[in-house]
């Protein structure tokens, strides 16, 4: 059951540019929205380029802003922002053009603050459990599990 789409073209094409001007935006997520409109997939395409000639799309734009984003509001490591870059359609050389946006020391400096900031919250009976618990939590975080072992060993030590 085809329905009829909910906006006229011009309509929904204004509507977009405000959608792209509040935020980044990547391809598939303009798309998925205009989809989600009840527009035909070749509308979209269009759509979307005409979003893309306008300057309001960019996916590099885009990569950047999400992997900056993530990495310093968020927390996140690098795997998990790869992971979600990934499942956002951007494309391999993007992700490891915007992954330059984090500093080697930044990214070091950033995993052990959260898990200083973590330790005390968590309660374990002995050394061994609570660097299982400091562990599983900045795995889930995207953390690298060799740099995630070596600061973790480091900050049990220096106590």
């Amino acid at each position: 059951m085809n329905l009829p789409p909910k906006y006229s073209q011009p309509i929904a094409l204004q509507k977009l540019r405000k959608y792209c001007a509040y935020q980044e935006r990547c391809h598939q997520e303009v798309k998925t929205k205009v989809l989600s409109w009840n527009f035909h997939y070749r509308v979209a395409e269009q759509l979307v380029v005409q979003l893309i000639e306008e300057g309001f799309l960019n996916e590099e734009r885009f990569a950047k802003a999400f992997v900056g984003g993530k990495f310093r509001q968020k927390g996140w490591g690098r795997l998990k922002i790869v992971n979600a870059l990934k499942q956002k359609g951007i494309s391999p050389y993007l992700i490891n053009s915007s992954l330059k946006e984090i500093g080697g020391d930044d990214y070091q400096t950033k995993l052990e603050l959260l898990l200083k900031k973590k330790m005390p919250t968590l309660k374990a009976e002995n050394e061994w459990v609570m660097k299982q618990k400091l562990a599983r939590f900045a795995l889930t975080k995207g953390y690298e599990s060799e740099m995630v072992w070596a600061v973790i060993n480091s900050m049990i030590n220096d106590q």
